[in-house]
Parts: structure tokens; C-alpha cells; sequence
């Protein structure tokens, strides 16, 4: 198996890349669709120790690693990783209730984002999806790996001074999850991307219970909604599912948007929502937040809150500004806690965003400020 090859060639300005797979024909497959791409591939590995020394060596800006590998796996590569060499990862796991939770370990292990690989662990389905990973390593690229990780360096100095080590969701935020009084029910819409999985469930591990119901649009595929709604469920004091076509939620209950379709605030009555699921190909990702975002605006005629949070693209932008323009609250992260600045970004050039909040201070923003 190669290691550091710089045999491919790359535009000006693209991300250099060291690709980690056991199987030797995936990995010529993703370095072969990143190549054409134009992304340099610097080096490969066939398991975790050898990536560790091929990214010691090369100093690339991005590693994709598989979560399944002989010997040293992609979990223990990731922490290795993060102790030695910083860098930022993007996992490839299977399309399947185990992979996902392999990769949200992955996540709070340190690892910037993932991407599903379709068919299989072996499997050419990969090269449909090529523009998506792609993309996915360019984001990845740009990713503030300080951010992406200081849930983990968090755990590991409350470790050392003796504390238990936290998952991120029982990390502090500046708001305690305890019970909070509204002058009136409040609807919350939530949009995140890239470095959201931990984002979303830092805030709702820290969003005290109130007379709140909470829509959360994750740019996720739908074999890992389920379970992202599962640990959600279990950080915070909301009761946390996936969405249904035709589902309500009431107060003190959260609905993660389903992977592969959009979320729309079908109707709101007596202070219960009803979504209604739909595909909708206009849309650049599913699900969408400007969907769920502008449906709520549309629909919701009690106070009304918006977020966004870490994330590459423009998704959420023209919802934020429907949300705005209906005399919703809205709230975007801050650059320096986010991931990727870009969803925010874009949020925040509408004009429609009325704070910008460091992460451990959204929960509060949202309960907090006016209605």
C-alpha cells in the first residue's frame, strides 16, 4: 500500500489530502475522484497507525478516514490523531444505524464531519456521490479545528484535574437546563451543518425546560437522523424524536427534521405544532432550514425564535430573513465558536439577525431575550 505519494496533481489553492482505507480499492477510488477534482492527494494509509505516521509526515490539510479497519480503526485513529498530529478529519462511514453511531462517537472524538458512503463499505456507489465528497473535503478544509474540537479538550481537562470526563452534551453551557418561566409559548427553529451534530446538542443540553417547542433542521442523510435525535433525547430535558409526516409536538418537546426530505410547519393551534414531511427538489440540501424556517414564519403567530449554527453554505438565509420580516427573534452563532463560519455567515448579510452569541450562550439568548 502506498503511503505519500504527491503524485497527483492539484489546482492553486485546493486542500491536500492523505485518504485512509483498508481496502486498497477504495482507497484508490476516493483518491482517484479527489484527484479529478483537482485536490491533491499526498498520501494514503491502510489502517490507523499508518495514518498517523503518513499525516505526521505529509502535513496534510484534510484525512479522510474509515470507520472499519483491521488493527488500529478510525475511532482510535481520530483521538491518536487530534493528540498528535491535529488535523482535520472527515469520517466515511456506512449507510446504517451502526455506522451512525460510530460517527457521532467519531464526532466527539474530534472528527469534523462525515460522509455516508453508499453501497456498502467496498462499493463504486461512492463515485455517484462524488460533487458531495468533494465538497465535503473542501469544507472540511476550511473547518476551525479549535472549534471543532473543544468539546474534547473540555472533557480531557476536566479529566485531568481530577472531574469525570463529560460527553459534550454535559458540557457546560451558560444557561442550566433547569425550568424557565415565558410570559407566552415559544416556538424555536434551529439550522445546522457542518460541526452541528455537537453544536445542536450543546444547546439543547443547556436550554432550560419551558413552554417551548423546537424544530431542529440538521443537514444530515436519513439513516442518521434517528439516532441524532436519540442522543439529543437522552442530553436534554426535552423529549426529543424524528419527525413524521403529520406529527405535533407540544411544549417541552423537540423534532429533528428527517434526513432526505423537508420539515414544513404544516399548521399551529393551541400552542401545538403539525409538520408535514415533503420532497422538494429545488432545494440544494434535505432537509432544508429555509423549508422549515419559512414555514414557521408563514404559520406560527406566537413568539417565534430562529438560530443558525455552524455550517458551510447559505441554507437559512432566506428563512432567517422570512423569520425576521414575521417579528421573530433570530440569533446566529458567532464566528469564533463555529465550525465553519458560513451558514451564520450568510444569516447574519441578510440583515435579518438580530444577535450574534458564542455557542454556550444560545440557550440563554433564546429563552431570554424578548418575545
Amino acid at each position: 500500500m502506498s503511503r505519500t505519494t504527491d503524485r497527483r496533481g492539484s489546482r492553486d489553492g485546493s486542500p491536500r489530502v492523505v485518504v485512509v482505507d483498508d481496502s486498497p480499492f477504495m482507497r484508490g477510488l476516493i483518491a482517484d475522484l479527489l484527484t479529478d477534482a483537482g485536490v491533491a492527494v499526498v498520501g494514503e494509509a491502510g489502517d490507523g497507525a499508518e495514518a498517523l505516521s503518513v499525516v505526521a509526515e505529509t502535513r496534510p490539510d484534510v484525512v479522510t478516514m474509515d470507520v472499519e479497519m483491521p488493527g488500529m480503526g478510525g475511532l482510535e485513529a481520530v483521538e491518536r490523531l487530534m493528540d498528535e498530529t491535529p488535523t482535520p478529519v472527515l469520517m466515511l462511514s456506512a449507510h446504517t444505524d451502526e455506522g451512525a453511531e460510530v460517527t457521532f462517537e467519531a464526532l466527539e472524538r474530534g472528527a469534523v464531519d462525515f460522509f455516508s458512503k453508499p453501497g456498502g463499505e467496498v462499493s463504486t456507489g461512492v463515485s455517484r456521490e462524488s460533487e458531495r465528497l468533494v465538497e465535503a473535503v473542501r469544507s472540511v478544509a476550511g473547518a476551525d479545528l479549535a472549534a471543532a474540537t473543544r468539546d474534547r479538550r473540555e472533557n480531557a481537562a476536566t479529566a485531568s484535574a481530577g472531574g469525570s470526563a463529560e460527553t459534550p452534551a454535559s458540557t457546560g453551557g451558560s444557561t442550566a437546563a433547569t425550568a424557565a418561566d415565558l410570559d407566552e409559548p415559544l416556538t424555536v427553529v434551529i439550522g445546522a451543518s457542518t460541526g452541528g451534530p455537537n453544536a445542536v446538542e450543546r444547546v439543547m443540553s443547556a436550554l432550560p425546560m419551558a413552554d417551548c417547542r423546537i424544530v431542529i433542521v440538521q443537514h444530515m442523510p436519513e439513516a442518521f437522523t434517528p439516532r441524532f435525535a436519540d442522543r439529543l433525547d437522552a442530553a436534554s430535558a426535552y423529549d426529543v424524536r424524528e419527525a413524521s409526516d403529520g406529527a405535533r409536538i407540544g411544549a417541552g418537546e423537540a423534532m429533528v427534521a428527517r434526513g432526505g426530505s423537508h420539515t414544513r410547519i404544516d399548521s399551529y393551534r393551541a400552542g401545538r405544532l403539525r409538520v408535514k414531511l415533503d420532497e422538494d427538489d429545488s432545494q440544494s440540501v434535505s432537509p432544508a432550514a429555509d423549508v422549515t424556517m419559512r414555514s414557521a414564519a408563514e404559520v406560527v403567530d406566537d413568539p417565534l425564535v430562529g438560530v443558525v449554527l455552524t455550517g458551510m453554505g447559505s441554507d437559512a438565509a432566506d428563512g432567517i430573513r422570512a423569520m425576521a420580516d414575521a417579528g421573530a427573534r433570530t440569533i446566529a452563532q458567532s464566528e469564533d465558536t463555529c465550525v465553519i463560519y458560513g451558514m451564520p455567515k450568510r444569516a447574519v448579510e441578510t440583515g435579518g439577525v438580530d444577535e450574534v452569541a458564542d455557542l454556550d450562550d444560545v440557550a440563554g439568548a433564546i429563552v431570554g431575550g424578548e418575545a
